[in-house]
């Protein structure tokens, strides 16, 4: 089902025009902004329009498809089907009263262009201040260490790793040295259901205590060539694209990967965006 995103001239001289982001008959935001792009300025202040029925416009000024819509932090994210003017973002902000009790909503609508002219001082989406829960795999014989973190032994049905907040697993890491590796490309069906199954969760990922140019090295590699290591790694991206596999360098370089990884990942999980926000992207359907 196509998305697009609708921008019309209304009758009102604050607000004179109407953003629509629609999926089929769903109107998934609608907007009364002030000007029909951001271009040059910072951003653009944006009331939302929840009148059930959208008065009549005067006129369609553009119609476009909408190729990607994503939640960054308290961020919608739009990318459209064009060449120009393709990337903007909505900030959905609740501020609280100064003089009562209570909060109002703030709306502001910014493009890349703008956001990279004005240089804001740059602040990470994810970052976390709590205790993460992690889990070792009980099959580990020399686990990474976490410090700061609250660690538990267990049996995983799937990874090496695991994050957990309360009694859900967020994600999910399978750990594996250079010869672990060359091992499983011995077996590969097997693997690749394993894989299989990593992927199945939200977050999960391969780390691979080494870098990628090691399996091209023919004095490191026992019994296969460095083509062979070369295919059976793209099949491993190819087949399985939903998956992260880094290739981390080494074993120490792994274990800081995961950590940071896992701390992203929870902190993303439990930031909580405005309440329209969520409801966009809980009834979007990407293509």
């Amino acid at each position: 089902m196509r998305t697009f995103y609708i921008l019309e001239s209304v009758n009102n001289s604050k607000f004179p025009y109407r953003l629509t982001i629609r999926q089929g008959e769903k109107i998934l935001l609608a907007l009364r902004v002030q000007d029909k792009w951001p271009g040059q300025k910072s951003n653009i202040f944006c009331i939302r329009e929840e009148n059930g029925e959208l008065e009549p416009s005067i006129e369609e000024i553009e119609r476009v498809s909408v190729i990607s819509l994503q939640r960054f932090g308290k961020r919608l994210s739009v990318v459209l089907d064009r060449l120009m003017k393709k990337r903007c973002d909505f900030l959905f902000l609740k501020k609280k009263y100064k003089k009562k009790d209570g909060e109002y909503e703030q709306i502001f609508w910014r493009t890349q262009k703008a956001l990279r002219e004005r240089r804001p001082k740059v602040k990470l989406t994810t970052y976390r201040t709590d205790k993460l829960n992690i889990i070792i795999g009980s099959s580990e014989k020399y686990p990474w260490k976490f410090p700061e973190c609250s660690v538990e032994r267990a049996k995983l049905t799937v990874g090496d790793y695991a994050l957990k907040d309360n009694k859900e697993i967020l994600a999910v890491v399978e750990r594996k040295t250079f010869d672990n590796l060359l091992s499983e490309f011995g077996r590969m069906p097997i693997f690749h259901q394993q894989l299989g199954e990593l992927s199945t969760y939200k977050h999960s990922a391969l780390v691979i205590e080494a870098n990628y140019s090691d399996f091209l090295k023919s004095d490191k590699l026992k019994i296969y060539t460095p083509t062979f290591a070369a295919k059976a790694i793209a099949e491993l991206y190819a087949l399985h694209p939903h998956l992260t596999i880094v290739f981390a360098g080494n074993r120490k370089l792994a274990n800081e990967w995961t950590l940071r990884f896992f701390s992203a990942v929870y902190t993303h999980e439990r930031d909580l965006p405005h309440e329209k926000v969520t409801e966009i992207i809980e009834r979007y359907e990407p293509q």
